[in-house]
């Protein structure tokens, strides 16, 4: 039998907070949740964001106020005073300029038409003999201040020595530490199942590092008279949280690498992981994406090319209703009336398994991965414009979903993941596509979510954010509703979908499928297939066995008893950060070759040829 690729872990963090333990998922749906339910998810944000002491009303209140898409915080960035060069010419064609300046500042060598008279006091005169251009530092007000930024007071550089680490890598090194937390088996158990060879790691950013202490950094350092520093290049790379995930939390010499698709990054890694299961390449995979793109030059290139939603546009869409403010907190309006999407930052991490080393093992089983599909759009009139190809991968997801799960499964237990992002020409073109299938498959009032409405668009780790989501769904059995709507927009197709601000409650076995959508800039189209853990469970069932599946229930209390000793742990603030620095490094002299096999000192041998 091929191997069936399950999920046994997943951690990560968002502007809902963190995904182990679905605390993440159960903010979003936060009014439904029974009291102890809330009490677990206040208490676990209370926890990141350094809330100590009794829960009483304020600090819940506090709470609730910044998690979720909110208005851009000064500490990340002030979206009022923005730090800007604004360039002019001073006394063009109207003779010299004199001033001083510091000797130390005088640049080397002097500009054309510069002349420098003899250092007085450290300070020389300069005579510019006609113009001069200049660069004055200013500030100005962003044009968006809207963002799905990590819960206030979540400090990930706090957590490990960072040591000018880029945010996303901060943030990969938290979510990829929570989803092995949230593994229940320590990561020294497991490798000693499982063959140095036989791990993966498909993980990284969709734009790169982009802050001050990656290629944002590099970029900007000249204009603004600083030097780059040694680091700013490597940490610029895009794969960089899989390196440092291999290099200081792993240890891992298997295989590695990062399928960049822009919004369809996540699933894009996901597909590698699944499929390096499936073939037997690899036990386990360590499958995610990381995206920290909130900084000022980010948000206003964005802006300029139209997909973002203005604060302005926000406001004349409530403007019948009296507002003079625009309302942040509902910057993403998925198939409603809307303006643009809604930047975020992100990361989410997700542990796979072949189903036979979960049964050895008694790993936890979330769910299963059974397809991943990637199609792109063929010939286009803009690169930045939607084609064909999500048609595509959306329609062959759930002809397979019926083949593999059976019709009455697809047609009334399966639901959608939206890629959802508030934009005007997404509410048309992927309803189109979602209300199209639905109709080629029989499939009537087909739920649909978007949980970009709560935690914006995340990039790299959007995919991420909606499987996260889904295995909420599988456990709780609330789909999210889309919650910042109030209505859908009258050009979005849903003849055969219900799409509502409110979220739909059923019986936990009532959910079977979760379809995760996402359509790419530049045609990066893909559609990835979830199983509950209930169809994962009952697939393993028949493939091993009613005796192996009991010996799993002896060895998964365990797993579940150390799960939730990582919750409490990261909760009461007590968990510790995996980072080993400078730890076990074994270079080409550990390495020797006999009979096929190679060793490597520390670890077990490594067959060459299987």
């Amino acid at each position: 039998m091929k191997p069936l690729a399950v999920i046994v872990g997943f951690g990560g963090i968002n502007a809902a907070g963190r995904s182990s333990s679905h605390h993440g998922y159960r903010r979003t749906i936060i009014d439904t949740l029974q009291a102890d339910a809330t009490d677990a998810t206040m208490l676990a944000l209370a926890g990141l964001m350094g809330i100590e002491g009794e829960l009483d009303d304020a600090k819940r209140r506090h709470i609730l106020e910044h998690t979720l898409i909110r208005g851009l915080e000064p500490e990340l960035v002030d979206a009022g005073q923005a730090a800007w060069n604004c360039r002019a010419r001073l006394a063009d064609g109207r003779g010299p300029i004199s001033f001083d300046i510091a000797q130390r500042d005088l640049p080397q060598p002097l500009p054309q038409g510069w002349s420098a008279g003899p250092a007085a006091a450290g300070r020389v005169q300069v005579t510019v003999d006609d113009g001069a251009e200049v660069l004055f530092p200013v500030t100005r007000p962003l044009a968006v201040s809207a963002a799905g930024q990590l819960p206030t007071g979540f400090d990930p550089k706090a957590l490990y020595p960072a040591r000018g680490h880029p945010r996303a890598v901060q943030i990969a090194l938290f979510a990829a530490n929570d989803a092995l937390g949230s593994l229940g088996i320590p990561w020294s158990t497991v490798m000693r199942h499982v063959a140095p060879d036989k791990v993966s790691v498909y993980a990284g950013s969709a734009l790169g590092q982009l802050d001050q202490e990656g290629t944002g950094g590099l970029l900007a350092s000249r204009y603004r008279g600083m030097r780059p520093t040694s680091k700013q290049v490597p940490m610029g790379l895009a794969e960089m949280p899989a390196d440092f995930i291999n290099a200081y939390l792993l240890g891992s010499v298997g295989t590695t690498g990062h399928n960049m698709g822009a919004c369809a990054t996540f699933l894009y890694n996901l597909r590698h992981g699944m499929f390096d299961i499936e073939s037997g390449r690899s036990r386990i995979a360590l499958v995610g994406g990381a995206e920290a793109p909130l900084s000022p030059d980010v948000i206003e290139g964005l802006a300029t090319m139209g997909a973002l939603g203005t604060d302005q546009a926000l406001l004349e869409l409530d403007r019948h209703l009296g507002r003079t403010e625009p309302d942040l907190r509902r910057a993403c309006r998925p198939f409603a009336e809307n303006c643009g999407f809604t930047i975020a930052e992100g990361a989410q991490y997700v542990v796979l398994m072949d189903d036979a080393l979960a049964l050895e093992l008694g790993a936890t089983v979330h769910g299963a991965v059974t397809d991943v599909l990637v199609h792109a759009d063929g010939y286009k009139k803009s690169i930045s414009s939607p084609g064909i190809g999500n048609y595509i991968t959306f329609a062959k997801a759930v002809a397979r979903a019926m083949r593999d799960f059976g019709d009455d499964a697809v047609r009334r237990r399966s639901f959608v993941q939206a890629h959802g992002t508030g934009t005007p020409q997404n509410r048309v073109t992927e309803s189109q596509i979602l209300n199209g299938v639905a109709a080629a498959f029989g499939i009537e009032d087909w739920p649909v979510a978007a949980i970009k409405c709560f935690v914006g668009h995340t990039m790299a780790a959007a995919g991420g954010d909606q499987l996260a989501s889904s295995l909420g769904v599988f456990t709780d059995g609330v789909l999210p509703g889309i919650s910042t709507i109030d209505a859908v927009a009258a050009d979005v197709e849903r003849d055969h979908l219900r799409i509502s601000p409110d979220p739909l409650q059923r019986e936990v076995a009532e959910w079977d499928v979760s379809f995760l959508n996402s359509k790419g800039f530049g045609g990066n189209n893909a559609t990835a297939t979830i199983a509950s853990s209930r169809v994962a469970m009952d697939w393993i069932e028949q493939r091993h066995g009613s005796g192996a599946l009991a010996k799993w229930r002896d060895h998964n209390e365990t797993t579940v008893r150390q799960a939730g000793r990582w919750d409490h742990a990261l909760t009461a603030g007590t968990a510790e950060i995996v980072y080993r620095f400078d730890y076990e490094v074994r270079s080409e002299n550990d390495v020797h070759i006999e009979d096929g096999i190679m060793h490597i000192a520390g670890l077990p041998p490594i067959r060459l040829v299987d």
